[in-house]
Formats: structure tokens, C-alpha cells, sequence
């Protein structure tokens, strides 16, 4: 073997420690940028189940009281239960426990989710169709 086909046969044998590292670096850092923003969807996709959780049982609240001119109190209740007004029922989103307080002309519906994020929690529904979660921003 000459000693052109030996340098050759040397420098195709692979990666350098250098580039290596900096393969490596570059993961790190758009993994460091995913992380929170995946954290931070899904806590917004939690906060809409428990919007539209609450949406759904102020409907059947309102089917209720169109019925019998009286809204109805629900014990709360987490999922995977479902509530059910007559033939009309609804399941509720994985974590959320959801609560109902009634009077004859008013109502509350309260869902609660740990995953939601800092003072998101528990989100408030008025039959006045104001929306706010605990830290008073409105839905």
C-alpha cells in the first residue's frame, strides 16, 4: 500500500469529538425550547376541557331550567362520571371534578384541574355567563 491510499483509508474513518459536541449542543438547546412550550400547551389545552366542561353543564342547566323553571344542584363529581339531566348527559374531560350550586334563578358551576397551571384553578362559571378562573381572569 502507497502512502497516498494510507492517508486515504485514515480520513474517512469517522466524526470528530468536535463535531460530536456540537450535535450534541444543538439538541440540548431545542430541547431546552420545546420543553416549556410543550408544558405550557398542555396546561392550555387542560384550562379548555375545563371551559368547555363548565360550557356543557350550563347548557344542561339551562335545558333543566327551561323544563322546570328551577335550576338543579349537582353534587360534584370527578371523571370519568358523566352528568344527566333526563336523556341529555355529558362526560366530563380526564381531571377535571366539577361542582354545581343552584338556587331557583341562579347557578354556579365550578371545574377544578391540578394540570391547569399556577392559579388557573378552579375555573367559575356564572349563569350570568361570566367565566373566571382564581387568579379573576376572565375565561
Amino acid at each position: 500500500m502507497t502512502l497516498g491510499a494510507q492517508k486515504t483509508a485514515q480520513c474517512a474513518s469517522g466524526f470528530t469529538l468536535i463535531e460530536l459536541l456540537i450535535v450534541v449542543a444543538i439538541i440540548a438547546i431545542l430541547a431546552a425550547i420545546a420543553i416549556p412550550q410543550f408544558s405550557a400547551y398542555r396546561e392550555r389545552g387542560v384550562r379548555a376541557s375545563m371551559f368547555s366542561d363548565a360550557r356543557n353543564m350550563a347548557t344542561l342547566e339551562e335545558a333543566f331550567f327551561i323544563d322546570n323553571r328551577t335550576y338543579s344542584a349537582i353534587a360534584s363529581f370527578t371523571s370519568p362520571a358523566t352528568a344527566s339531566f333526563g336523556t341529555t348527559t355529558i362526560a366530563l374531560s380526564k381531571g377535571n371534578t366539577l361542582a354545581v350550586t343552584a338556587t331557583a334563578s341562579s347557578y354556579s358551576i365550578t371545574v377544578a384541574n391540578t394540570g391547569a397551571g399556577a392559579n388557573m384553578s378552579p375555573l367559575t362559571f356564572w349563569s350570568t355567563g361570566v367565566c373566571s378562573y382564581a387568579n379573576n381572569t376572565f375565561c
